[in-house]
């Protein structure tokens, strides 16, 4: 089992360090609506606090935190996983983009959300793994909750 504060792992690929950070979120909500939420720029938006440009589309580019964090969706499983290229805007242009994976799994009322955030740059992985407590999963909750 991935440890709900989540944790990073080391890989040297070409020489070049970069990390996985896995985390495990529960929700009360369904995998349905926590999905929904993800791939909707309004609901995205109200959620996070930060403007959204997102879609449920395969391929399609997307822009989250006002443009801080953009990247493609590769993958949709539609209410069950997402795939995304994703970088933020303060790294470099040598630090190549990461890989997101994000799996919604239903688990009695709710969902466990599965984050496997892979090729990290290393200089950015404590403050990533942070940012998705803060500036996701914490709103998610708070959002989730008022709305109900």
């Amino acid at each position: 089992d991935v440890p709900t504060g989540g944790h990073a792992v080391d890989h040297s690929p070409g020489g070049m360090v970069d990390r996985t950070i896995r985390q495990r979120v529960r929700f009360s909500s369904s995998p349905r609506e926590l999905y929904e939420m993800y791939l909707n720029s309004r609901e995205h938006t109200k959620a996070t606090g930060g403007t959204a440009r997102i879609r449920a589309v395969q391929g399609s580019a997307f822009s989250a935190w006002d443009g801080y964090i953009t990247g493609r969706n590769l993958l949709l499983v539609p209410h069950r996983r997402i795939v995304q290229s994703w970088r933020a805007s303060d790294w470099s242009r040598s630090e190549l983009d990461s890989l997101l994976v994000l799996d919604f799994i239903e688990s009695g009322r709710g969902t466990d959300l599965r984050l496997e955030h892979l090729h990290v740059p290393a200089r950015h992985a404590h403050s990533l793994a942070q940012g998705w407590r803060d500036y996701y999963w914490r709103p998610w909750k708070a959002y989730l909750r008022n709305r109900g």
